[in-house]
């Protein structure tokens, strides 16, 4: 099958980086520093005029403010030539006892359009704490990586999935080489340093979803002594190889969609109780003929991102089963809809810096660049396991990259910290159960939550059991029990 970008990148894009299958070597990421950024002045914040809404209009919220924060593009040269972050936070709304930074997840999600869309569901935390997060280094609004036309490399088609990948990395380095060697996740933490002497906290309070639990643990093991009230939801290993990461989230996808199937079977849903042949003939049609939506197309590709991105969580399984029934029918709006959710792709027709940013940091983040055999033996095994969202991952365009990557963010101690809540799901897709013990062992001040139930990020899932635990915690500082359990939502 022809491939686009997005299948190229399909397992890795929101969950982590590509990782090694040697051990970590002792150089730093270029960029890198162990020592203490220089702090900056306080935050200026004013209303924002750049955040918009799914409809694309402009959210106004006078709760919600925005501003930049300069730090170093290189901090190992502080004096030198500075970026911008972009930060938002919403106003704690009772008695205020600090700030609470988020990073969504990506590598590559934008905080600054996140937050505003996810007010409602951290209400009860935002009684207490400044909601904040940020666009962070190559994201957006924040010295964005570009690598050429994000269109034609989520549309079209090509026959050489190495030929596609080089002609991306090459773009990349054309549009943003002046950037590229500054990324990933060691100067993100060093970022977060910045962030939290800027709001005035004598310690960080953070909240990390998929992603931003490997952030918040290079955090952690930086500047252990400032680590306040931690929670890292969706754990990432950033230990395992790049071949393990990829058979381990194909299982976890193919686990979800059975467990999509099996519901709609409970529940006698319009595509029965045997959904994979259904869309596996939708595919296959797909791959004959796109279905035309307005101006644009459904081709193979887009109906396989929006399936996949629907089973990241059962809150979205509705808007599958309404997907496939009516692409079944001649209508790709809902699918499509749901791909353009997971490419960036705004309303008014450009994208975000999701597919550019993601591999940006990724492969900054790895030292390794497996060859062309390692990619196509991973594809391979991809494919017997779950058809639907087999891919080589992030390998062929990490064999390219131009800026040299480091180990030094796979090397996980925050021995001395505070306690850091770390959180794990039972029927997690995109971050595996197994990880979250994993990552709590390496932190060696983890304290290992487990939800029971489906979905990627335990505390959106709807289970009150979690909720309670986290809210303490963060509002309290009541740390849950060791290997705490609660049941599925």
């Amino acid at each position: 099958m022809k491939k686009t970008l997005t299948t190229t990148i399909l397992c890795a894009l929101a969950l982590a980086a590509c990782s090694t299958q040697t051990p970590p070597p002792k150089q730093a990421q270029k960029g890198g520093s162990t020592s203490t950024p220089t702090p900056t002045s306080a935050i200026a914040w004013a209303p924002c005029t750049d955040v918009q809404g799914p409809d694309g209009k402009t959210i106004n919220d006078p709760g919600m403010e925005c501003a930049k924060l300069p730090v170093p593009l290189d901090y190992a040269a502080q004096g030198g030539e500075k970026i911008d972050l972009a930060l938002v936070r919403i106003k704690a709304t009772g008695a205020k006892q600090g700030s609470l930074v988020f990073n969504f997840g990506g590598p590559g999600g934008s905080g600054v359009d996140t937050l505003p869309l996810a007010k409602a569901l951290f209400a009860g935390l935002n009684s207490s704490y400044d909601l904040v997060s940020f666009d962070p280094r190559g994201v957006d609004r924040s010295a964005p990586v570009k690598c050429g036309d994000t269109e034609k490399y989520v549309s079209e088609s090509f026959e050489d999935d190495d030929k596609m990948a080089e002609q991306f990395v090459a773009d990349c380095q054309k549009d943003s080489a002046k950037v590229l060697p500054h990324l990933g996740t060691v100067n993100a933490a060093q970022d977060l340093e910045q962030i939290r002497v800027a709001v005035g906290d004598d310690k960080l309070n953070y909240f990390g979803i998929s992603y931003g639990t490997h952030l918040g643990a290079v955090y952690a093991t930086k500047y252990p002594q400032k680590v306040g009230r931690f929670v890292l939801d969706a754990a990432l290993d950033p230990t395992i190889t790049f071949e393990e990461r990829a058979i381990a989230q194909t299982k976890g996808f193919k686990q979800a969609f059975e467990a999509f199937e099996k519901d709609c079977a409970a529940r006698k849903c319009k595509l029965g109780g045997d959904v994979e042949p259904a869309v596996d003939k939708l595919i296959d049609q797909l791959e004959a003929k796109p279905l035309k939506v307005k101006d644009r197309e459904l081709t193979a590709d887009l109906a396989s991102t929006g399936i996949f991105a629907a089973l990241y969580a059962k809150q979205t399984w509705p808007l599958l089963e309404q997907g496939v029934t009516a692409a079944q029918q001649g209508d790709g709006t809902m699918l499509l809809l749901l791909a353009d959710s997971y490419t960036g792709r705004k309303p008014d027709g450009t994208y975000s810096t999701m597919m550019a940013s993601m591999p940006a940091i990724s492969c900054l983040d790895s030292s390794e660049r497996p060859d062309e055999a390692t990619v196509d033996r991973v594809e391979q095994a991809t494919e017997k396991i779950f058809p639907l969202v087999a891919s080589g991952g992030l390998g062929s365009i990490c064999r390219h990259w131009p800026a040299k990557g480091s180990d030094e963010a796979k090397r996980i101690d925050a021995t001395g910290s505070a306690p850091i809540v770390v959180v794990g799901g039972k029927g997690d897709p995109a971050t595996p159960y197994e990880w979250a013990p994993k990552l709590a062992a390496q932190l060696k001040t983890g304290v290992l939550l487990t939800y029971e139930g489906e979905g990627h990020g335990a505390y959106l899932s709807g289970s009150s059991c979690v909720t309670r635990a986290i809210d303490a915690y963060l509002l309290k500082g009541e740390v849950p029990q060791q290997n705490t359990t609660c049941p599925a939502a």
